[in-house]
């Protein structure tokens, strides 16, 4: 019998506790559990490390990165570390250090806007936590066949949502395009988080000069500050310049 390996990531140990032994009376299911997201993505290299690969993790939405308390009193494995990683960014994590592995989010209350950035950032289906154990079997089955997996009653809402951040990343984009190729590398040197004078050294500008084009940036990106430029940058599909090797100071404010 081929066994579907589940990890459940919920720092509520009372929950993770009765979710972990429902799924473990399945024949075909074999669960393990983390307490933290960085716990969890222990668990994940480890697996990946030893050939058991985990097929798919019940996230919890509201994940708190507190450490677990305690350990479940069901035969799962337990991972408890502190940290503090929160369920949608652990979802992002995993669908890009292990994209194999199919992530379900478990909420409390249905929230379209949370629901699409589950979405946005790789998760296969929301779930209400009190939905029923069959309910929770067919989804953890289905996403595993490549369906995704919403509640009926979130699709108009999420549908909405999704468009409207489909409508602002192709605003961001044409800002960002309105930008000379010089201030598009000083914006991704912000997006780094490089200070004036390290974006100096490392373009071989005057501070000044720098400070110009940063000026220019926030100007025809239509922002005021460092902050809200990097946010539309991000949205824009602009990433950070590649710092492997360099020497750079950091740390210096952004004008």
């Amino acid at each position: 019998m081929v066994r579907i390996r589940v990890l459940v990531v919920d720092d509520h140990r009372i929950f993770a506790e009765s979710l972990a032994a429902a799924l473990a009376a399945e024949p075909d299911v074999e669960v393990f559990a983390a307490g933290s997201g960085p716990a969890a993505l222990r668990c994940l290299e480890r697996a990946a490390a030893e050939g058991r690969r985990y097929d798919v993790l019940l996230v919890d939405a509201d994940l708190g990165g507190r450490p677990a308390v305690g350990r479940p009193a069901v035969a799962v494995r337990a991972a408890d570390e502190d940290g503090m990683v929160d369920g949608i960014s652990l979802v992002a994590g995993v669908r890009t250090a292990h994209p194999g592995v199919r992530t379900v989010v478990l909420a409390e209350k249905d929230d379209p806007r949370r629901a699409a950035l589950a979405l946005g950032a790789g998760a296969s289906g929301w779930v209400a936590k009190d939905c029923s154990l069959s309910r929770l079997l067919a989804v953890i089955r289905g996403v595993l066949r490549g369906e995704t997996h919403l509640p009926p009653a979130l699709l108009t809402g999420v549908l909405k949502e999704l468009t409207a951040a489909r409508k602002h990343r192709s605003e961001s984009e044409r800002l960002v395009e309105s930008l000379t190729p010089r201030e598009r590398e000083v914006l991704r040197c912000m997006v780094a988080g490089l200070g004036r004078k390290a974006v100096a050294e490392r373009l071989y500008l005057s501070p000044h000069t720098v400070r110009t084009h940063m000026q220019n940036v926030l100007g025809k990106l239509g922002v005021h500050s460092t902050l809200a430029a990097v946010a539309l940058a991000r949205r824009a599909g602009v990433g950070p310049v590649d710092l492997t090797g360099d020497v750079v100071e950091r740390g210096g404010q952004l004008a």
